[in-house]
């Protein structure tokens, strides 16, 4: 743990009085190469820039960098975001009552000045320093990259949403994310060819169902929701159908080759493919009525029941309740300064018609969060589109994953590249390396690898040429 200030942008304290935090890290130095005659002989340093979770997960599941370690003699870094995991400014009701120190602006300030600390602490200050992050991860490390070229000399950005924002040009398709999931649903995607249509269908039968007593007494029989679910009302289907909904969204994110913890917060495993397995129980062309909403059900629990041991369902409720309050906090991110629209409409896409409204959103987060949006301050604060005085950071994206839908899929310039992963999801190529990995991914990693190595020995140059130099000075007196 290091403690560090609540507040790295203003002089006078939080009104609370509370000046600093703990903030937690994992240092491992196995393969760090470090007993060096000067301090650019030592190892280079990997840095994740944590994101919205545990930072455990990460360090669990980032491969990339703890399987590149022996190669780079790096030192490995796993750092904690602030307000996740154990790295909580305050506790019990005052941190939800302190939430406004949550930026990313100030995460990223806090790994600045933790890298700082750590070169100084381990005697490595020209050390290079690669950062890496996946998700708001890769986002983060992206632009970390932008603001704190000094610090990170390269950084690995995998499914990397950063032009998700309004203000974008050309403008940010709000609809993107779903139609990826949709694709993941399809022969397309590896997917049963009914299994789109059914859905379509299925969120047509809850809400025919769903407007009277005796519909929604069907439709909890089918769904096998418990009898603490209530469902009295369209809103409450309305609800449930949104539950429902964002099952397909975290298995399409989570579409890996092999059976995963990661999109349940190491907490459970999704079976290979989860989103084709979610497919199996729709793939009877026509399904209809009780058929289609067991269908629906058994589709679900390929994410709400991973463990095969819920006798009934809650709709209320995620798939376990360590992720609800990373959840929850994300949820005042977006309501701030990660403004992404989204949209369905029911055509493009296996859902149904669900505008992008900004007021209805404000709205709703003034009365969740008592804060307004900022829609346009991303975009503003990190350049959109512009960002080809950039260097050193590689965008990589799946074409499984629905978040590529927002990402930088073409070269922005030589040294701010893209790569593409087509049998990719959510950031697979900062996973652990795995038999079933298609070829793809593992040609991903190894050009990642050859960028990390030029920016390496670019910043080593750097540092030896500065270390070498010597100062003078010259005689400018009036003669």
């Amino acid at each position: 743990m290091l403690r560090v200030p609540v507040c790295l942008f203003m002089q006078v304290p939080p009104a609370d009085g509370q000046t600093t935090y703990k903030q937690r890290f994992y240092v491992c130095d196995k393969y760090w190469h470090k007993s060096a005659v000067s301090d650019t002989d030592k190892g280079p340093i990997f840095f994740y820039v944590g994101n919205e979770a545990d930072v455990t997960l990460y360090l669990n599941n980032t491969g990339l960098m703890w399987e590149s370690a022996a190669e780079f003699h790096a030192l490995l870094v796993f750092a904690e975001h602030r307000y996740y995991g154990e790295s909580k400014p305050y506790s019990g009701s005052k941190l939800r009552n302190n939430m406004q120190y949550l930026t990313a602006e100030q995460a990223m300030a806090d790994y600045a000045e933790l890298i700082a600390e750590l070169k100084s602490d381990v005697q490595a200050e020209q050390s290079p320093v690669i950062g890496f992050g996946g998700s708001y991860g890769g986002m983060l490390a992206s632009w970390m990259r932008m603001k704190y070229p000094h610090v990170l000399d390269g950084a690995i950005a995998g499914s990397a949403p950063i032009w998700a924002f309004p203000g974008e040009d050309p403008p940010v398709d709000p609809g993107a994310f779903a139609k990826i999931v949709t694709r993941d649903a399809t022969p397309a995607g590896g997917s049963a060819k009914a299994c789109a249509g059914n859905l379509r269908n299925a969120w047509k039968q809850l809400k025919e169902w769903g407007s009277n007593d005796a519909g929604r007494g069907q439709i909890k029989e089918a769904m096998q929701l418990c009898p603490a679910a209530n469902l009295s009302s369209d809103d409450d289907v309305d609800t449930l159908a949104q539950w429902a909904q964002n099952a397909f969204d975290y298995l399409a994110m989570g579409d890996y080759p092999y059976p995963s913890n990661y999109m349940l917060n190491g907490q459970g495993v999704l079976p290979a493919y989860p989103m084709r397995a979610a497919c199996q129980p729709l793939a009877q062309q026509g399904m209809m009525g009780s058929a289609l909403l067991e269908g629906l059900r058994q589709a679900v629990g390929t994410f709400y029941n991973f463990s095969g041991h819920l006798p009934c369902y809650n709709y209320s409720e995620g798939p376990n309740p360590e992720g609800e309050e990373d959840s929850n906090f994300w949820d005042y991110q977006a309501c701030t300064e990660m403004v992404m629209p989204f949209s369905r409409n029911g055509e493009d896409d296996m859902f149904w018609k669900q505008p992008w409204d900004l007021k209805a959103f404000g709205k709703q987060c003034k009365e969740q969060w008592g804060v307004t949006p900022r829609p346009y301050w991303a975009q503003i604060n990190w350049g959109g589109r512009k960002i080809g005085t950039a260097s050193n950071i590689v965008f990589s994206n799946g074409l499984l994953d629905p978040w590529h839908g927002f990402g930088v899929l073409q070269n922005v310039s030589d040294s701010v590249v893209a790569i593409i992963i087509p049998e990719g999801a959510h950031h697979l190529d900062l996973m652990f390396s795995n038999v079933l990995d298609p070829p793809s991914v593992t040609a991903a990693r190894n050009l990642e690898r050859q960028y990390m190595h030029i920016w390496i020995e670019e910043a080593t140059d750097a540092y030896k040429n500065k270390s070498n130099c010597s100062t003078t000075y010259r005689d400018l007196s009036p003669q």
